[in-house]
């Protein structure tokens, strides 16, 4: 999660205690270094990596941003950017993927969560800063990148080719299937909350009375603050989203405005160990409101903030906060844990298809010699089919996809459940 409002200008001067004498120390090895090594020195690259070196020293998310890579940022937030379309975070000094972007050249070429990047273009990522590796990765369109991965269940490190494409960021699509509402936010870009809006108006005005609302953050990196705040807010009426605690014990909290706009109906949110920071607000405050049901599984655990701050020609990003969630729990390390685990585990499709339709046609209607039933309309029974056939569709969609299946499951059990009680 990236906080980049209210920007704050770093002072030029330093109290005169220890850190001086430090810095002196520093300077001093500069010189020693400019005169002394093998080879010419670029004097802003080495200090630029020095400055790196000190704040990805403090954690993984903490960086200096050089005026190139603070510009692609910026167009980062606004939803448009240049690249292979690829979440990632360092990890032992190799660069991790935390998610591919929703079709990016990255998601096309089978990118996954999880995924460790060992080389770009045969040059050995250890040893590369974060942002170095970004910026190779990014590079200039059309171009091909061939990057090296190691993968959890595949025995030697592989290499997929991709092709540099103009990243543009649609962060918020969805559609109504089976009277279910359906939204996929793969980002929290400057967009994102008024995008969710549009598609959530379109779904009401198209279809009226829909049961209920699957809302999927799966694979969604993160993003701003304010629209994680946001867009939790759309589905709340009342009490706290998300609190931020600085440094020095400085507590912000962040609170629903009355109304939800999709009229209480019921929601289940799908998460991932992809589903990271801004996604991990949202969900945790639905969860604590029990304003959704959560399913999937362990989310990615990054419970901190960073603050953009412009300083000279460049920025730092520094983690300056620790968010929780509205019950107090921050999710550093830890994750937020889904309310029905559900893996995404691959199945044989066909095989469990044809099993699924031999066991709905072995019933007692196909039995020869079997009583009819008078009983019933044509009518009611074109509505029974109509209903098996849609249980047939959301049975090939948990499949294909558990995770999505079980959270239609979900909403069409408690659209059932609320007829029943209020009967």
């Amino acid at each position: 999660m990236t906080s980049i409002f209210p920007i704050k200008l770093i002072g030029q001067e330093l109290n005169p205690d220890a850190t001086e004498r430090y810095l002196k120390l520093f300077q001093d090895v500069v010189e020693v270094v400019q005169e002394q090594y093998v080879d010419d020195v670029d004097s802003k690259e080495l200090i630029e990596s020095a400055l790196n070196g000190m704040l990805m020293s403090l954690d993984p998310h903490s960086g200096y941003l050089d005026e190139k890579y603070f510009d692609n940022l910026r167009l980062n937030t606004k939803g448009e950017f240049g690249g292979l379309g690829i979440e990632v975070t360092m990890e032992n000094g190799f660069v991790k993927v935390v998610s591919p972007i929703d079709g990016t050249p990255a998601a096309r070429a089978g990118i996954q969560s999880g995924d460790i990047i060992t080389h770009l273009d045969d040059v050995p990522v250890l040893g590369m800063t974060l942002d170095d590796a970004i910026e190779i990765m990014r590079g200039e369109v059309g171009k091909k990148i061939v990057i090296t991965l190691l993968r959890e269940g595949v025995d030697d490190p592989f290499d997929k080719e991709i092709i540099r494409d103009i990243i543009e960021l649609i962060s918020v699509s969805g559609e109504v299937k089976y009277n279910v509402g359906y939204v996929r936010i793969t980002t929290f870009n400057e967009k994102t909350s008024r995008d969710l809006k549009k598609v959530i108006k379109k779904f009401k005005k198209e279809h009226k009375n829909l049961y209920g609302y699957v809302i999927d953050l799966r694979n969604n990196p993160g993003g701003l603050l304010d629209q994680a705040v946001e867009v939790s807010d759309a589905f709340l009426s009342s009490g706290e989203i998300v609190s931020i605690r600085n440094g020095t014990g400085e507590v912000e909290r962040f609170t629903a405005s009355y109304g939800d706009i999709v009229d209480e109906k019921p929601i289940v949110v799908i998460i991932n160990s992809g589903s990271a920071s801004a996604s991990e607000i949202v969900a945790g405050a639905l969860q604590d409101h029990k304003r959704a049901v959560l399913v999937g599984t362990d989310s990615f655990g990054k419970g901190s903030v960073q603050t953009i701050m412009p300083i000279r020609d460049g920025a730092i990003r520094l983690t300056t906060a620790k968010y929780y969630t509205p019950s107090g729990k921050s999710i550093q390390s830890l994750g937020i844990i889904p309310d029905v685990f559900v893996e995404n585990i691959s199945h044989d499709y066909q095989e469990n298809m044809d099993s699924e339709k031999r066991r709905i046609n072995n019933l007692e209607s196909d039995l020869p010699g079997r009583l009819e039933n008078t009983q019933i309309h044509k009518d009611q029974l074109d509505k029974i089919k109509k209903i098996r056939k849609e249980r047939m569709q959301i049975a090939e969609t948990r499949f294909k996809d558990p995770q999505l299946g079980y959270s239609f499951d979900l909403i069409l059990g408690m659209h059932s459940y609320n007829k029943i009680s209020h009967r």
